[in-house]
């Protein structure tokens, strides 16, 4: 495995004052809410409106939810006493690239921006306090899309962060194309997974601990080739096979001759082509019912760009049985209306009480999705 040195330094211009933005700036917001199709008992709802929203991290001891973005700012949507309402929205970083990535351990918050990787202390959140941030490893490779990395902690309190590749299909080197693993503080970085070419949203099984991984397959070769991943890596070392592979089995252009490495990694799930999943979370809680929530991951599909019928822009319910997939189906739409999005979901993640919130940088909202039937 690849291994960098852990860097880390102050970054004074990273310092933040916090400012306060109302929690909904947006009342008419609600009105699309009627759009969305859930099965019966399930209601939506606008819980925080956030520009360009990407991925979240919950606190629920701190009463907070921290949300990055693909604009330059980070978030903190802050519910105190933890009735699921939102008091303020607070900015807690501004200035930086395309922070989409979020993850949150041990009072610290953590960043992944377009070129580097921060450290926020961060014990309470409050208007007028100021964020100081260490960069833990700067300098990092080009991504695609542009910038749009991803973090997750996994089971063993490691941070994990998915680089991703520069391009559509290129060779790639070093730490382009990777999730990579490494300490709090940075120290014992290394590559966990290898051949990711635009992972979009990692979580663990509950279960075991095993790391499961959407990633996004190569565009240009029509609408319905090649398929989007969910891909599994139970430990470090695995090759998923990008730049050789477009997603599958599919040979990408100028591979078609060339001989893939033998250990490639196959998903374990062939989504539609381009449908872009994104944020995947597995059900821990109890406020769904069991077929809702038995061994079930909700996957968020962002929706298609390069097809000429557009398609995703929807949740899945992802079944598993003794930790493998056994089947999908579609769990929320209708954010595509007359073959036009007014809604992308993003990432999905689980409040205290075990209502989902999903984040759509489209919109600029975070919905909650709760179940009040029988």
């Amino acid at each position: 495995m690849f291994k960098i040195r852990p860097i880390l330094i102050l970054a004074a211009g990273l310092v933040v004052g916090s400012m306060a933005l109302p929690a909904r700036a947006d009342e008419a917001a609600d009105a699309n809410l009627a759009k969305i199709n859930l099965p019966p008992g399930f209601e939506i709802e606008v819980f925080a409106e956030i520009p360009l929203a990407r991925e979240m991290a919950v606190v629920e001891r701190m009463g907070v939810v921290f949300v990055g973005t693909s604009g330059d700012t980070v978030y903190a949507v802050v519910d105190r006493d933890k009735d699921r309402v939102v008091d303020e929205v607070v900015k807690i970083a501004t200035g930086l690239d395309t922070p989409a990535g979020v993850a949150f351990k041990d009072g610290y918050l953590f960043v992944a921006a377009a070129d580097r990787i921060l450290r926020y202390v961060v014990s309470e959140v409050r208007p007028g306090q100021r964020y100081r941030a260490l960069v833990i490893n700067f300098d990092l490779p080009k991504a695609h899309p542009p910038g749009r990395r991803y973090a997750a902690i996994g089971p063993d309190g490691k941070l994990y962060v998915a680089l991703g590749a520069p391009c559509n299909v290129c060779e790639v080197s070093g730490f382009e194309a990777t999730i990579l693993r490494m300490n709090l503080d940075g120290s014992e970085s290394e590559v966990y997974a290898q051949g990711v070419r635009s992972a979009g949203g990692m979580d663990f099984e509950p279960e075991t601990g095993q790391l499961f991984f959407t990633d996004n397959g190569v565009d240009g070769m029509g609408d319905d080739s090649p398929p989007d991943e969910l891909n599994h890596a139970p430990w470090a070392g695995f090759n998923f096979g990008f730049p050789w592979y477009a997603g599958g089995r599919v040979k990408a252009p100028g591979y078609e001759d060339a001989t893939p490495p033998g250990d490639a990694m196959m998903p374990v799930v062939r989504f539609g082509a381009h449908t872009t999943p994104l944020g995947i979370h597995f059900y821990r809680g109890k406020m769904f019912p069991k077929a809702y929530r038995r061994e079930s991951a909700y996957i968020a599909q962002h929706g298609s760009r390069d097809r000429a019928e557009p398609i995703g822009y929807r949740i899945l319910q992802l079944h598993f049985d003794d930790g493998r997939p056994t089947g999908v189906d579609v769990f929320a739409d209708g954010w595509l209306e007359g073959g036009e999005p007014w809604g992308r979901p993003v990432d999905i993640k689980e409040l205290g009480d075990g209502s989902l919130l999903v984040s759509d940088d489209h919109a600029g909202l975070i919905y909650r999705i709760t179940y009040t039937g029988p």
